[in-house]
């Protein structure tokens, strides 16, 4: 069995903490992380159909606001690309509840893909632990048997 660490994830108090960046979720969901302020213009000037906004001014029934081109996105925050199209209507419950889709789709990807790539670098989580048995120190991973308070073979 191996052991994956990551320097990126903290574990304090029960919950996971992750490094403050600016967060840019796209139209398609996709998520973008900045680990230093950049400013909006540079989001902009690769997305000209869109305007950018943070997920901190955006309220149910009123028009969103449009961070400035020489606005900083702050670390810590989620902001969004909407379409032009959005940018004179105001926003609904279901607008609201899509980019909250969106965000926690981008967001879970973002936390368990460390632990994907681990798994892909050769780092294993076993299949399931016989309980009955962990009383004779023995744990069964997948078909194979190890005991616990033996050296496997070829160590």
């Amino acid at each position: 069995m191996g052991i994956c660490s990551s320097s990126q994830i903290t574990r304090r108090g029960g919950s996971m903490k992750l490094p403050p960046k600016a967060m840019v979720i796209g139209l398609d969901g996709g998520l973008q992380e900045f680990k230093s302020p950049i400013k909006a213009c540079y989001i902009l000037s690769q997305n000209p159909n869109c305007f950018l906004c943070s997920s901190e001014t955006m309220f149910i029934g009123s028009h969103v606001p449009h961070v400035t081109d020489d606005e900083e996105l702050q670390l810590g925050q989620i902001y969004f690309l909407m379409p032009i199209s959005k940018s004179q209507t105001p926003l609904s419950l279901q607008d609201l509840c899509a980019l909250a889709i969106k965000a926690s789709t981008a967001l879970n990807n973002l936390i368990f893909q460390p632990f994907l790539a681990g798994h892909q670098l050769g780092c294993e989580v076993p299949d399931r632990f016989d309980m009955a048995e962990m009383g004779s120190q023995a744990v069964e991973h997948g078909s194979r048997r190890t005991n616990l308070d033996q050296q496997p073979q070829g160590w």
